[in-house]
């Protein structure tokens, strides 16, 4: 079985107006991706602004994270909408985003939808097609955008059928159930560094995603990259995405990877 390609990556910028969620400082040292909240679940113009200059302080690549318009339930509530409602939602948020990044010449690196979106998207063929298809209008040839997902779902059939470049993506902090679905909670509970370390060494080791009632699961034979999440909101969060930084830096030394 050849080894992964692994990166670390973080929701970033999440606070809104005076308040901050997370040491967004620290993490951004510590990760390869930031997925930067673009307004409808948390964030303002002046915390993307900021946000993206951090990024490229630290040499972080940039993803749009959009979000189903709840800034109230934190984008963390499922919401009914048409493929053509979640297409202009997602184009209004990333074109804030790229507007950033363009002011201080850095590309838009992936698209990773968050929340309640994410599981709804996975669940659906059209929602996933509709969301996948934003990557292609914010592509370039010299800079295609990648969608990330979660392996063996609508996010990674669609990404292959419609020819956008797809990165599994794995959560370090949250449960899977054993039947592998992600368990998207509103509020994040607290997670040892031990059961991370073991989590995350058995993914990178072995392609198997630990479920909460202790059982394994494959990600699947055919994925060779993946990217680890820490979340910014989980309690604890710097120090979990320093413990995962240093094991996915370990295992991609030992494999030959170059991140």
């Amino acid at each position: 079985m050849a080894p992964m390609k692994a990166t670390v990556n973080c929701d970033m910028g999440e606070g809104f107006s005076l308040y901050s969620i997370a040491d967004d400082e620290s993490l951004m040292k510590t990760i390869h991706l930031a997925n930067i909240a673009c307004g409808f679940h948390a964030s303002d113009f002046s915390i993307m602004n900021t946000t993206v200059e951090l990024a490229k302080q630290n040499d972080v690549l940039v993803g749009a994270h959009p979000s189903l318009p709840d800034r109230q339930g934190f984008g963390r509530r499922e919401m009914a909408m048409t493929p053509e409602e979640l297409t202009s939602c997602f184009v209004y948020q990333v074109g804030a985003l790229t507007g950033f990044l363009k002011m201080r010449g850095m590309p838009l690196h992936h698209i990773k939808p968050h929340g309640a979106v994410y599981g709804q998207i996975a669940r659906s063929e059209e929602l996933a097609r509709a969301a996948v298809n934003v990557c292609k209008y914010f592509s370039t040839p010299e800079q295609p955008v990648a969608f990330i997902g979660l392996a063996g779902t609508q996010h990674e059939k669609v990404a292959l059928e419609e020819g956008v470049k797809f990165i599994p993506e794995w959560f370090a902090d949250l449960d899977y159930s054993p039947e592998g679905k992600l368990l998207i909670t509103k509020t994040h509970a607290p997670v040892t560094h031990d059961v991370v370390e073991k989590r995350v060494r058995t993914l990178l080791e072995t392609k198997r995603i630990t479920t909460n009632d202790g059982g394994l699961l494959p990600l699947g034979d055919h994925v060779q990259e993946v990217t680890i999440c820490c979340h910014s909101d989980t309690p604890g969060a710097v120090g979990i995405a320093q413990l995962v930084k240093s094991l996915v830096d370990e295992s991609n030394q030992a494999a030959g990877y170059k991140v």
